[in-house]
């Protein structure tokens, strides 16, 4: 190859470098409206309410353990004292059936110019616990008394705030109020209902059901406390996301545009949130005990969710995007270099740059307008200024209406192109590896035929360096 075919391929290579320069500061923009989106999400969720997470009910029988133990007090002579110990402990008792279903409805608020997805559910919950008897209590000592405290229902909520009604357990027929705090250990955050004594003389059985009208923002979660849990939600939002360790089953699973329904079915065998719940108590407690202060943190548990997301984030559309940036001004000067040699018209490194720039330019347009409109309306609105801007400019530049036209409607196709890798993002990398092919395969075609060791001596294209 001639040297001034080499040196134009040089300076084409180093403006698309230097194009990528606006291209980061575009991105480094998007970065930044995206964190700005998430602070808007915090906002809301610390004026009014957070992401919710449900555990339980839970039964709690708290009991004292009376017993006396005899110490000696004086080593030399071996004198000996009967003291008497009290000491309190807790039994919880999980639902033996849990069924929870739940009617989601959905809605926006707003900080700025920034959009936040919000819910409202109401979830009836039903199901029973089987009663131990007095004699499957944990003891410390062997031969002691037990002394039953008054049991409570414990129902765990992670941001209260969220409550849309006044709830009340329905206990063996007998309504009990709910009252704030959960008097869990671990997860403070809640409510408890006090429940009449029990005896506990022989194990039985006991249903309860209750309603829980709940708000929230975005995500909601589940804590599968029970033996058996069967958790049924509904709503018309089309587009969920499920997730945490348990997704619902594929049989009872349906999403289409009204909405969705989704079932999850869960055994205490395939669970181990129990255990984990009792071990956190446990420790909660051997920490209070200790004079160590506890955080009133969500436990870590087993868990599962549905996330009601919006099904084009503009943000990560135009960070999606944004990344074909390079591809699209390689794509541009490519072209524009094969016709330059082809047809022996020069064409400025500054009117490369200056295409470049308008390339670069279409992003940043994308992104502002998708913060007012929908992304479909500011994705035409911006392609379509850029691809008239471009080809009226090419229309002059190429001495020809129809070579301005021409490039006009290859970046269309371009656009276009982009626009369906930024809605299959499933499908984006086969459908980007065919459109690499495609152009390559179409470079190479053109070009098939020419001499480029003739061409290098072309005295147009050395005059233009």
């Amino acid at each position: 190859m001639q040297r001034s075919l080499f040196f134009k391929s040089i300076i084409v290579f180093v403006l698309m470098l230097l194009i990528g320069i606006p291209l980061m500061m575009v991105q480094s923009t998007i970065s930044e409206r995206m964190r700005y989106r998430d602070e808007a999400v915090r906002s809301i969720a610390a004026d009014s309410v957070s992401e919710q997470t449900i555990l339980g009910p839970v039964l709690v029988i708290p009991y004292s353990e009376s017993f006396e133990q005899e110490e000696v007090v004086d080593v030399l002579t071996k004198r000996s004292v009967l003291r008497k110990y009290s000491v309190q402990h807790r039994h919880y008792v999980y639902p033996n059936q849990l069924s929870l279903k739940g009617n989601i409805d959905t809605d926006h608020r707003y900080r700025g110019i920034h959009k936040v997805l919000v819910y409202s559910g109401l979830h009836v919950i039903n199901g029973d616990f089987v009663l131990p008897g007095i004699e499957s209590l944990a003891k410390d000592k062997a031969i002691s008394q037990l002394t039953l405290g008054t049991p409570f229902v414990s129902l765990g909520l992670s941001d209260t705030r969220g409550l849309r009604n006044f709830p009340s357990i329905s206990w063996n027929g007998k309504a009990y109020e709910f009252k704030q705090e959960s008097k869990l250990r671990s997860f403070q955050n809640g409510l408890h209902a006090p429940l009449a004594a029990m005896d506990l003389k022989t194990p039985e059985t006991v249903k309860f059901s209750l309603e829980l009208a709940v708000d929230g923002i975005e995500r909601l979660s589940f804590i599968p406390i029970a033996k058996n849990n069967q958790v049924s939600l509904k709503s018309k939002w089309p587009h969920p996301q499920f997730g945490g360790r348990f997704l619902p089953s594929p049989k009872e699973r349906t999403i289409d545009q009204n909405g969705f329904s989704a079932n999850w079915n869960i055994s205490a065998l395939s669970s181990n949130a129990q255990q984990q719940f009792t071990a956190q108590e446990i420790g909660k407690r051997e920490a209070a005990s200790d004079g160590v202060g506890v955080a009133q943190a969500i436990p870590n548990l087993d868990s599962f969710s549905v996330a009601f997301i919006e099904p084009i984030n503009v943000y990560s559309q135009a960070d999606r995007a944004i990344k074909y940036g390079m591809l699209f001004i390689a794509l541009t000067f490519a072209a524009f270099f094969l016709f330059e040699v082809l047809k022996t018209l020069p064409i400025h490194p500054v009117q490369y740059s200056l295409v470049g720039l308008a390339l670069a330019l279409f992003f940043l347009l994308l992104v502002s307008l998708s913060e007012h409109i929908s992304f479909l309306h500011a994705y035409l609105i911006a392609s379509g200024a850029c691809i008239a801007l471009i080809g009226i400019y090419l229309s002059y530049v190429l001495h020809s209406w129809k070579r301005g036209m021409g490039f006009g409607s290859a970046l269309s196709l371009l656009y276009g192109v982009l626009f369906g890798l930024l809605q299959s993002e499933n499908n984006a990398l086969i459908m980007g590896s065919i459109l690499l092919f495609a152009v390559l395969t179409a470079i190479m075609m053109v070009t098939r035929k020419v001499d480029w060791y003739q061409l290098g001596k072309n005295p147009v294209v050395a005059g233009e360096i």
